[in-house]
C-alpha cells in the first residue's frame, strides 16, 4: 500500500514518542507547565468519565505519572498535545503545575492523524468516536476497510461493523457515546426508522432488555407482529348490541351497507338516494 509520507510514517512516529516517553532519560523527558499545553483540536475523545479520571489523578498523586504525555513544541511558551489527554486532565484535577512530556517532531498538518491513530491504538475510545476516527482517517487517505485495517490491527469485519454505526440516528449515537446501551444494541438497530430506533432503544433502556430480547423485539416489529398484538389488545364491545338487530336489518333491505364493528356502526354513502333512504330509516326511529 502506498501512502508516501503518509500513515505508514506516522504510525512510526507515534510509535518512537511512546518509546520516548517511558526512556528514564531527563534529556528526553521534560518537565512542561500544563497551562502550556493545548489540546489538540482534532482530538477525537468527546467524552470523559469523570469517575475513572479522578482514579487516574488519585493514582498519580500517590505514585507519579508512569508515562509522559507527548506534545509538539509551537513556541516557548505553546505545546500541543498528541497523546495523553486523560494523564493531562487527571494532572489539572490534581492541582499539579507541571507534568512529564516528550516532544514530537511533527507538522499540523499530521496532527489529526497522530491524534485518531493514538486514541485508536492505545486508549479506549467509545465506539461512537472510535467509528469517526475510521471514518476521518478512510476519508482523507482514501482507504479501503482492509487496507485500514492492517494499518490499526483489527478485522475487516470489525472495522466494516464499527462504522455501520454511523447510520444510525443522533439519538441513538448519543446513547452510544454515554454508554446507554451497548453497540450490540446498537447494531440491531441498523434498517429502522428514526421513530423506531427511538422506541427500541427507549425500551432497551427502561425495560433493561439483553441484546437478545432486542432481537426478537425488532423482529417481531419488522414483521409486524407488534402492530397486530397492539391491534388484537383493543377491547371488543362490553355492550348488548342485539336491540340493534332489526334496525340494521330494514337498512339491508333497502340495499345500505352498514356495518357493525365492536362499539362502531358505519354506514357508506354511495349516493343521494342513500342519504333520503337514510333519513327516512331514522325518521322512523325518532
Amino acid at each position: 500500500m502506498a501512502l508516501g509520507r503518509g500513515l505508514s510514517e506516522l504510525l512510526g512516529e507515534v510509535e518512537t514518542a511512546y518509546g520516548n516517553s517511558t526512556s528514564t532519560s531527563n534529556e528526553s523527558v521534560l518537565e512542561i507547565d500544563v497551562n502550556l499545553i493545548k489540546a489538540n483540536p482534532n482530538q477525537p475523545r468527546k467524552i470523559f468519565d469523570e469517575t475513572k479520571l479522578k482514579e487516574l489523578s488519585d493514582s498519580i498523586v500517590k505514585y507519579g505519572l508512569l508515562q509522559a504525555i507527548s506534545v509538539i513544541k509551537v513556541s516557548d511558551s505553546e505545546f500541543t498535545l498528541i497523546a495523553g489527554e486523560r494523564r493531562l486532565r487527571a494532572h489539572k484535577l490534581a492541582s499539579m503545575d507541571t507534568i512529564k512530556a516528550t516532544i514530537v517532531e511533527a507538522d499540523e498538518f499530521k496532527l489529526r492523524e497522530l491524534a485518531l491513530i493514538e486514541n485508536i491504538q492505545r486508549d479506549d475510545l467509545n465506539v461512537i468516536e472510535l467509528s469517526y476516527s475510521y471514518a476521518q482517517l478512510i476519508n482523507e487517505h482514501n482507504l479501503t476497510h482492509d487496507e485500514l485495517a492492517e494499518i490499526v490491527f483489527k478485522s475487516r469485519s470489525s472495522i466494516t461493523n464499527t462504522l455501520r454505526l454511523l447510520s444510525l440516528s443522533v439519538y441513538i449515537q448519543q446513547l452510544l457515546g454515554n454508554e446507554k446501551i451497548s453497540a450490540g444494541h446498537a447494531k440491531v438497530l441498523i434498517g429502522l426508522s428514526e421513530d423506531e430506533q427511538k422506541k427500541v432503544a427507549d425500551s432497551i433502556i427502561g425495560q433493561k432488555l439483553s441484546v437478545r430480547e432486542t432481537e426478537i423485539l425488532v423482529k417481531n416489529l419488522k414483521s409486524g407482529e407488534v402492530k397486530q398484538a397492539s391491534k388484537k389488545s383493543k377491547k371488543t364491545s362490553t355492550f348488548d348490541l342485539k336491540p340493534l338487530d332489526n334496525l340494521l336489518e330494514k337498512f339491508k333491505s333497502d340495499n345500505l351497507k352498514i356495518k357493525l364493528q365492536n362499539d362502531t356502526i358505519t354506514i357508506k354513502i354511495s349516493s343521494q338516494a342513500d342519504i333520503e333512504k337514510i333519513t327516512k330509516h331514522f325518521g322512523n326511529t325518532l
